[in-house]
């Protein structure tokens, strides 16, 4: 029984408000038409006959200001839309790693009798990083040179002797080839020798060491890992749509995910030759400078690429307005106002990049669109300064 009450209170209040809105807010009036009230509401004298009429046959209320009242065009504030070009901006994460990076392992088994270094320490191409016990080394070494001074002692004898006939070809053959085993055989001791020195292969940091003095280490086992990273390397992938696009020698911007205020400025240096066919994705290279060595190996990066498209009409974000259908702007045509659909391309910072059917001469307007009706009279006011 309490629903009946509520039903007339609503009733009461439709009824109310429906003459009003046809009164006083001309937006409403194409719903009414749909919903076949304003016909009535103009005969009633709610609305005014003509206007009644021009809505009913799918025109504009003539002569409507910006308040909605009668008398005068309506001020806008208009301008032609510009010629903008369409930017595609590519975004992808990718992870660095430096433009240089060795593990480093002894070329021999040994105990470690000395580390040089401290992890995170620069070092220089050549130093040295660690040591092995090497005295048996150093003993084969010295054996080496004792066979090549003997080796070298025998071919001076016989050639002292040649003269006199006392020694024959085959005994010269046979000292020479001893001299030659033995300089291969130093030349191996000292291998062998350096082997138990771990040297910097290239300039870089010095990462974590685990090994410690007195393990024993075979040449698998690494020592620790030098980088270098006054230039980063960042690895990512991008769609295949732009792979046409990409090329080395692209400008690429990029920002630490840890730091996403920072902008560092790079390059492509190097594309892949095929997309991966599960992604769909082709990977790229960019270098960025590390100058002051901030960044590290291994971090994320946030990477952006820019690719300039064709040049499409931009207006301003005020023009843009929406309806039921979409989006649309009001041009001013021959003094007359027209509802224009449009097809958003791109949203910048000051600018909306649209696809749309501007004829020559079309003012968009920016101020004044509340007022606004298809076909109403339309007067250009200056802009707001």
């Amino acid at each position: 029984m309490k629903l009946v009450p509520q039903l007339v209170i609503i009733a009461a209040i439709v009824a109310v408000a429906t003459p009003l809105a046809a009164r006083f807010v001309p937006a409403t009036h194409p719903l009414l038409d749909r919903a076949g009230l304003l016909a009535p509401l103009a005969a009633l004298g709610v609305v005014p006959a003509a206007e009644g009429e021009a809505q009913a046959a799918g025109g504009a209320p003539a002569g409507r200001g910006p308040g909605g009242g009668g008398g005068g065009a309506v001020q806008v504030i208009a301008s032609e839309a510009r010629m903008l070009a369409q930017n595609d901006i590519i975004e992808a994460i990718g992870s660095a790693r430096g433009a240089q990076a060795v593990d480093l392992s002894f070329g021999v088994p040994g105990r470690i009798t000395a580390l040089n270094v401290a992890p995170g320490a620069r070092v220089a191409a050549g130093d040295v990083i660690a040591e092995l016990d090497a005295q048996t080394a150093g003993l084969l070494v010295e054996r080496a040179e004792l066979v090549l001074a003997d080796a070298q002692r025998t071919i001076d004898r016989l050639s002292q002797l040649a003269g006199s006939g006392t020694t024959t070809t085959l005994q010269r053959q046979d000292a020479e080839l001893a001299l030659r085993t033995a300089e291969l055989g130093l030349r191996s001791a000292q291998r062998d020798l350096e082997d138990h020195r771990l040297t910097a292969p290239i300039a870089g940091y010095v990462g974590l060491i685990e090994a410690q003095v007195g393990d024993l280490v075979t040449t698998t086992t690494t020592i620790t890992r030098i980088e270098d990273r006054s230039t980063l390397i960042l690895d990512f992938r991008v769609p295949e749509r732009i792979a046409a696009q990409i090329s080395p020698g692209a400008m690429v911007q990029a920002s630490p995910i840890s730091d996403p205020a920072a902008r560092i400025n790079g390059q492509i240096i190097a594309v892949d030759n095929r997309v991966d066919e599960a992604s769909r994705t082709l990977r790229v290279q960019a270098s960025i400078a590390n100058t002051d060595d901030r960044l590290r190996a291994g971090m994320a990066f946030r990477i952006s690429l820019e690719f300039r498209g064709a040049e499409v009409p931009s207006v301003s974000p005020l023009a843009i307005q929406w309806g039921a259908d979409g989006a649309f702007v009001w041009v001013v045509r021959a003094a007359k106002a027209a509802r224009l659909p449009v097809r958003i391309l791109q949203r910048n910072a000051d600018a909306v990049l649209i696809e749309a059917d501007l004829q020559p001469g079309d003012l968009v307007v920016t101020d004044g669109v509340q007022a606004l009706r298809p076909g109403a009279d339309v007067a250009l006011a200056a802009p707001r300064s």
